[in-house]
């Protein structure tokens, strides 16, 4: 286990943890990519998609790394297809497991994925356990995929079937999380997420009766103007949690952080917009196989150091340090 203050260096004129978190979203110029799309269906027969970046390299004992995204992210996410060429390019195959409705199409149940979700990961890497038995599984999880990811390493424990994790940005207390989401100029990351989130609730009403399951009636979902209200109104219910406040407290990752056996890199940034410094661990609430990285800068998977107007994209290259290490 180490801990490693400022090993990430920001980029000056970038350092704002705002700019660190809109940058790459505004800026980063990355191509579009060609994929296989699988069709993955799950056991209670629902579906998602994931997404396998093209390649004349593949062979069956070539390491497999599963992407997670975080919030109503997708194959479109820039730091997924920057992570995806740069995995790649290192002689990885690279695949998206998009969470349920994501990916463009919607699923097929009334529930669809939440921070703590990891029955449809275990169900994927199984899976691709059973389809390629000679290569080695990875994982790069992000934001809300970190927090599933770190939960389901901690709850499968020495039977993850991975090889290393990587948990970047991290929300590892939901609670605390949803509360900082709701001051300042964190509110316009809320609105923003917020508002497809709604979209995707609004389109399930055509569907199912969400009146009758959640107690909402379809015209008030525009009235939900917080994760918290979210949750409750929907994330919650429609899971089988009381509350939003039972939901964070069952799913936040960082109390199933002793019991990861794999090899776990966390990267997380003290500025992180999305969250306060009280969501990162203590040395005693970490297993010995976990590294945990904290940088003054960063903002919310953001990481862009270099020098003035060139830019250096690092967390593409931490993550292959460590996987190769």
């Amino acid at each position: 286990m180490a801990f490693f203050d400022d090993k990430f260096k920001a980029n000056f004129l970038l350092s704002n943890r705002h700019m660190q978190t809109s940058y790459s979203s505004l800026f980063r110029k990355v191509p579009q990519l060609n994929f296989d799309i699988e069709n993955f269906h799950l056991s209670d027969g629902d579906f998602l998609e994931a997404y396998w970046l093209k390649t004349n390299k593949r062979t069956n004992q070539t390491p497999i790394v599963i992407l997670f995204h975080g919030l109503a992210g997708s194959y479109k996410s820039p730091y997924i297809r920057a992570a995806m060429i740069a995995l790649t390019n290192a002689g990885f195959d690279a695949v998206l497991m998009h969470f349920r409705g994501c990916s463009g199409i919607d699923n097929l149940h009334a529930k669809s994925y939440h921070s703590g979700a990891t029955e449809d990961a275990k169900e994927f890497i199984q899976s691709l356990h059973k389809r390629f038995p000679h290569s080695k599984l990875f994982s790069i999880a992000y934001s809300l995929g970190a927090n599933m990811l770190l939960k389901l390493l901690g709850e499968t424990k020495e039977n993850s079937l991975l090889e290393k994790a990587v948990a970047i940005s991290a929300p590892m207390s939901l609670d605390i999380c949803a509360k900082s989401m709701n001051r300042g100029f964190s509110k316009f990351y809320q609105h923003r997420l917020l508002k497809e989130l709604k979209n995707s609730l609004v389109r399930k009403y055509k569907k199912h009766d969400m009146q009758v399951l959640i107690g909402l009636k379809r015209e008030d979902v525009k009235k939900l103007n917080t994760f918290w209200e979210f949750d409750d109104a929907y994330t919650a219910p429609i899971h089988g949690f009381s509350s939003a406040e039972n939901y964070y407290t069952q799913c936040s990752s960082k109390q199933f952080l002793k019991e990861i056996k794999t090899p776990t890199l966390i990267i997380h940034a003290e500025d992180d917009p999305f969250m306060t410094p009280e969501v990162i661990p203590n040395k005693n609430e970490l297993s010995e196989h976990i590294t945990l990285e904290v940088s003054k800068n960063g903002g919310h998977v953001g990481f862009i150091g270099g020098k003035s107007l060139m830019p250096i994209y690092w967390l593409e290259k931490r993550v292959l340090e460590y996987f190769l290490s």
